[in-house]
C-alpha cells in the first residue's frame, strides 16, 4: 500500500551528484551572485544619482535590475547552501513561498521586456512626441502592471501546484521548486495543473514576444529611413541591450518548458533553467553597462567624482 502520508519535506537531486564539481560549482555560482547584486544595485544607484539617466529607459532598465535582484535571491543563496550541505531539504511551505516568488518575478520580468520594446518603439518611431507619451505616470503604470500581472499568475499556479496531494517520493529532480519536476512526484491527478502551466507559460511569452517583435518591426523600418549612418547606429544602439537581454531570457525559457511538465527531467533542462533562473540576473546589468554609452559615461562621471571627493579627503 502507498504511503498517503502528506510530504512535508523535498529533497533536491542539485546540480550534479559528483563531489569533484561542487567546490567549482560554488566558487562560480557564488561569483555569479556577488556580480548580480553588486551590477544590479550599481545600476539602480546610476540611475538614482545622475540626472543624466532620469528618462524613462532608465527608470525601466533600474526596474529590471530590482527584479533581477530579487529574483536571482529567490533562487541562488539557496543553490549555494544546498551545494556546501549534504542533504538538499526545503520545507513543503519553503518550497511554495520559493516559487512564489520566482514564478512572480519570472512573470514580471517578461511583461518588463515588453513595456520597454514600447519604450523603445516609441522613442524611436515618435522621437517629438516621445516626453509627452512617456511620462512619469505611464511608466510608473506599466511597471505596476508587470508586478500585477507577474504575481497574479504566480498565486494562481502556485495555489494549484501546493494544493496537489504528495505522498508517494519527496526526491525533486532539480536545484530548486519549479513546475515540471514537481508535478512528477504528486499522487493526484495533475492534468489540470499541467495545462494551466502551459496555457501561462504560452500566454505571458506570446503577448511580450509579439509586443516585443512588433515594436522592432517597426523600429527597424523607422531605423532603415534614417539617411545618416550615424543616425542609424545611434537608434540601433539604444535598442541593442535590450533586444539582446530579451533573446537569452527567452530562449532559455522556451527550452525548458516547451517539454511537458511530465516528461523526463534531464540534464539539458537543469543546464537551461540556470541561464534564465541565475545567468540573466548578472548579465543584463553586464550588457547595459558594456553597450550603451550614456550607462558607461555615468559610470565614468560617478568614479571621476568619487575620485575627487577621496582627494579632497
Amino acid at each position: 500500500m502507498e504511503n498517503m502520508t502528506q510530504v512535508t519535506v523535498f529533497v533536491f537531486s542539485g546540480l550534479t551528484n559528483s563531489d569533484k564539481l561542487i567546490p567549482f560549482l560554488f566558487a562560480f555560482f557564488l561569483m555569479v551572485y556577488l556580480v548580480t547584486i553588486i551590477g544590479n544595485i550599481g545600476i539602480i544607484s546610476l540611475v538614482l544619482v545622475a540626472s543624466k539617466l532620469h528618462t524613462p529607459m532608465y527608470y525601466f532598465l533600474s526596474s529590471l535590475s530590482a527584479v533581477d535582484l530579487f529574483y536571482s535571491t529567490a533562487i541562488t543563496p539557496k543553490l549555494l547552501s544546498d551545494l556546501s550541505s549534504p542533504r538538499k531539504t526545503i520545507s513543503f511551505n519553503g518550497c511554495a513561498i520559493q516559487f512564489l516568488f520566482f514564478a512572480g518575478l519570472a512573470g514580471t520580468e517578461v511583461i518588463l521586456l515588453s513595456s520597454m520594446s514600447y519604450d523603445r518603439y516609441t522613442a524611436i518611431c515618435y522621437p517629438l512626441h516621445y516626453v509627452s507619451i512617456m511620462t512619469k505616470r505611464k511608466c510608473l503604470s506599466l511597471v505596476g502592471f508587470s508586478f500585477f500581472m507577474g504575481f497574479l499568475q504566480s498565486v494562481v499556479q502556485t495555489s494549484c501546484l501546493f494544493n496537489l496531494h504528495y505522498c508517494g517520493s519527496n526526491l525533486i529532480d532539480h536545484f530548486y521548486c519549479d513546475v515540471p519536476p514537481i508535478l512528477r512526484l504528486s499522487c493526484s491527478k495533475t492534468l489540470l495543473c499541467s495545462m494551466l502551466t502551459i496555457v501561462v507559460v504560452g500566454c505571458y511569452c506570446f503577448y511580450s514576444l509579439s509586443t516585443i517583435l512588433v515594436s522592432y518591426v517597426f523600429i527597424f523600418t523607422t531605423i532603415l529611413r534614417i539617411k545618416s549612418s550615424e543616425g542609424r547606429q545611434k537608434a540601433f544602439s539604444t535598442c541593442s541591450s535590450h533586444l539582446m537581454c530579451a533573446c537569452v531570457f527567452f530562449v532559455s525559457v522556451f527550452i525548458t518548458y516547451l517539454n511537458s511538465p511530465s516528461s523526463a527531467w534531464d540534464n539539458k533542462n537543469k543546464v537551461a533553467s540556470v541561464f534564465y533562473s541565475v545567468m540573466t540576473q548578472m548579465l543584463n546589468p553586464l550588457i547595459y553597462s558594456l553597450r550603451n554609452k550614456e550607462v558607461k559615461k555615468a559610470i565614468m562621471q560617478a568614479m571621476c567624482n568619487n575620485l575627487h571627493v577621496f582627494q579632497i579627503l
